[in-house]
């Protein structure tokens, strides 16, 4: 049998759905406008219906509006039918997703939407079809052709909605306001979340944890202290401030150089440029200057005083990274 060429056969299918994306930006018009200003000015929520594969999309798109700052939920046409109606009122406008714009499970409850929600919405490739023609906002997302070369398993039409969706998000996301700790606040056991709320003073080593000598210690006993408390590094201090640090590297190199450390002063050896941060920093940023200096651990200052010792193990344990 002769050898199929998948990649020919993907790529010509990411290409007619890149075209028909690009296609659809052409086509929005003041119907996008005039949704996204009921959307944000709405009291209730927004309510997104589909059957299948547009179901999916659906239930997709409102899930990116719940995390990005706009309530949406989504309700199955067929359960809306057997009770689920109940979760719709007055305040909430609702969208209803179908390519043909005429799903018969859609359209069995067209009138018991209008009775309950306040504006319905149609999203299909018809504004002629019979889910439109009973919307109060119609949106129009035509695509020259399935990327299925039967044009018909929904392929193309499917991307077009997604897309659709994700634009709908991000143009409501950008008229709110919306900021990086309004998503944490939706996302609190997401990696994501972690990464925008988790600070330095969380995560930090502070107190009887921080490895710390006098910068007249004995570097036999400096590296007595390091042992102890485990991070690689200690901070070498005069009184309270802190003159430099001495690191694992700092040891390799006394090594080689053939150092007494039974005789030298850590202050004669240590690192006296290091890296700080402040302890209300986020905890990403303290792994982004670790990346960038291709170091492992940080001072943490506070006033210019150091109150802790960051390691990228700490950003690793908790999955910072």
């Amino acid at each position: 049998m002769k050898k199929y060429n998948f990649i020919s056969s993907a790529r010509r299918t990411l290409k007619i759905e890149s075209e028909s994306i690009s296609s659809i930006s052409k086509q929005l018009d003041e119907s996008f406008t005039s949704l996204c200003d009921k959307v944000i000015t709405s009291k209730g929520k927004f309510v997104i219906m589909g059957v299948g594969k547009s179901g999916h999309i659906a239930q997709k798109i409102s899930a990116t509006l719940s995390s990005t700052g706009t309530p949406s939920i989504f309700i199955h046409p067929t359960e809306a039918a057997h009770g689920d109606m109940g979760l719709i009122n007055k305040k909430d406008i609702v969208m209803l997703i179908s390519n043909s714009g005429e799903t018969d499970e859609i359209i069995d409850i067209l009138n018991s939407l209008k009775r309950h929600a306040k504006e319905i919405v149609s999203l299909t490739s018809n504004n002629k079809s019979s889910i439109a023609k009973f919307a109060d906002i119609k949106i129009e997302l035509k695509s020259k052709k399935e990327a299925c070369p039967l044009n018909l398993a929904p392929t193309t039409s499917t991307t077009n909605a997604l897309a659709f969706g994700d634009a709908l998000a991000i143009a409501l996301l950008e008229a709110k306001g919306f900021t990086k700790n309004d998503f944490a606040s939706s996302h609190p056991a997401g990696k994501l979340g972690k990464k925008l709320i988790t600070q330095v003073q969380d995560l930090m080593h502070k107190g009887n944890s921080i490895p710390k000598v006098s910068q007249n210690t004995v570097l036999d006993k400096a590296l007595l202290e390091i042992t102890k408390k485990n991070l690689g590094i200690t901070l070498v201090l005069d009184k309270l401030k802190v003159v430099g640090i001495f690191t694992d590297g700092d040891l390799r190199r006394c090594i080689n150089n053939k150092i007494d450390i039974q005789k030298t002063k850590i202050k004669d050896v240590m690192t006296k440029s290091y890296k700080t941060i402040s302890s209300k920093s986020l905890a990403v940023d303290a792994a982004k200057i670790m990346e960038k200096n291709k170091i492992f651990t940080l001072v943490v200052l506070d006033k210019r005083k150091y109150v802790g010792v960051i390691s990228m193990h700490d950003l690793v344990e908790a999955r910072i990274l």
